[in-house]
């Protein structure tokens, strides 16, 4: 598996997938063609059908040069085609053309040419799933996930955890503060500052929590909706989740930053074994495998800050992802607005279940890790296309239908 660093990319949203594989992957065609007099892009499959609200477009605009670049939506399809595959074609000032570059763009910002079996990046770990990692743990006498991490990426990889930890803070302070409509023609009000400011008027300690974050998930997710800077974990349209659960953790246990950061150390490990054998792409496999691989590495987190052990931080991601298994990715508009927006506060707070879970009755599971893991990918690609990041189907089929009426 590559590091953990290729599971939490600090960029601006709103979409992993939409926005930074593809500008990704235009920077690095510049790069090859730095001469090139002009470019043509064409977007396939989900980037063809919700790249313009997801700002596909305007990102490779900006990137290649606004004056020079041509968009191309296509409806073409071919057998084993990824959902997201964007052509960059370069020409010179006579129109002759200098190059073109097929790219896929699977999730978290990662990118993988056709052919290529596996993303960009270096091996970091031998082993490939969780019942691996734990063979391995057991044998070496490691009694956690961040132990294991730092192994085998080295004591580095603290510092870049912190600065993950606080571009997520930041993201939270800065969303709780906006006012105002976000951007896309959907009229969605902000709704994180009214949401911490109120009053319950209740001493109930489950609707307090609950307030919290859910508010801290919706400024994040906020921030990423209106071109905030986030971090994915593990994508844009999921980012909030992860982020609110640690940081009302650490408000209401006083857990030090270092000690969030070896949360942080294993949900990546989480978010990296879903990827690898699975997906983290909502195009590719529907929301389980953004919103539900996030809810697993909040929960693994969270079983991590707790001091449980090797079994019950695998039963809390394995508990948090299988009650998302066929959850579907419809976003309204193809803006990661409704219902994205909202599920990262009701996945944070299934995360915190989860782990709660976990505690009790990890001696009596049935299910590991790999296998949930397994049923999401089974799951995800015999979900009908309308219902993968098309704005196809479901939610924004209906709400399209409404409007039209």
């Amino acid at each position: 598996m590559k590091s953990i660093r290729e599971i939490y990319k600090i960029g601006k949203g709103p979409s992993s997938s939409h926005t930074m594989g593809p500008e990704r992957a235009a920077l690095q065609f510049m790069t090859e063609y730095p001469d090139a007099h002009r470019y043509q892009v064409i977007l396939y499959g989900s980037l063809n059908k919700t790249g313009i609200g997801h700002g596909t477009d305007s990102v490779l605009r900006d990137t290649l040069g606004v004056d020079k670049t041509e968009i191309i939506f296509s409806s073409d399809e071919w057998e084993g085609m990824h959902p997201n595959t964007l052509d960059l074609i370069a020409f010179d000032a006579e129109g002759a053309k200098l190059g073109r570059q097929r790219v896929e763009s699977i999730g978290g910002g990662d990118i993988r040419f056709p052919g290529q079996k596996k993303a960009e990046g270096e091996e970091v770990y031998i082993e490939h799933s969780f019942a691996e990692i734990s063979d391995f743990c057991k044998w070496r006498y490691i009694n956690t996930l961040s132990e294991y991490v730092e192994l085998n990426e080295g004591p580095e990889i603290w510092d870049f955890l912190m600065n993950v930890w606080q571009v997520m803070k930041n993201a939270i302070d800065e969303g709780l503060k906006a006012e105002g409509v976000l951007p896309g023609g959907l009229n969605v009000q902000r709704k994180a500052k009214f949401l911490y400011e109120q009053d319950p008027k209740v001493n109930e300690p489950g609707l307090l929590e609950f307030q919290r974050i859910a508010a801290y998930a919706y400024a994040v997710a906020e921030q990423n909706a209106g071109n905030g800077t986030i971090v994915t974990a593990p994508t844009c349209g999921a980012c909030g989740i992860v982020p609110a659960v640690l940081k009302y953790a650490q408000e209401t246990k006083g857990f030090s930053d270092q000690e969030i950061c070896r949360a942080l150390a294993t949900a990546g490990i989480i978010g990296n074994l879903t990827k690898t054998n699975a997906s983290i792409s909502g195009a590719e496999c529907g929301c389980q495998a953004e919103v539900g691989t996030a809810c697993s590495m909040a929960a693994a987190a969270l079983a991590e800050l707790y001091k449980q052990n090797l079994d019950q931080v695998e039963y809390a991601a394995e508990v948090a992802m299988e009650h998302h298994l066929g959850l579907t990715c419809d976003p309204i508009c193809g803006l990661v607005q409704i219902p994205c927006i909202e599920r990262n506060a009701v996945a944070a707070m299934r995360a915190m279940n989860a782990c709660n879970l976990s505690y009790f009755l990890t001696g009596s599971r049935n299910i590991s890790y790999d296998m949930v893991c397994r049923a999401m990918k089974e799951t995800g690609v015999n979900l009908n296309h309308r219902f993968r990041e098309t704005s196809e189907g479901g939610l924004a089929k209906i709400y399209n239908r409404k409007r039209s009426n």
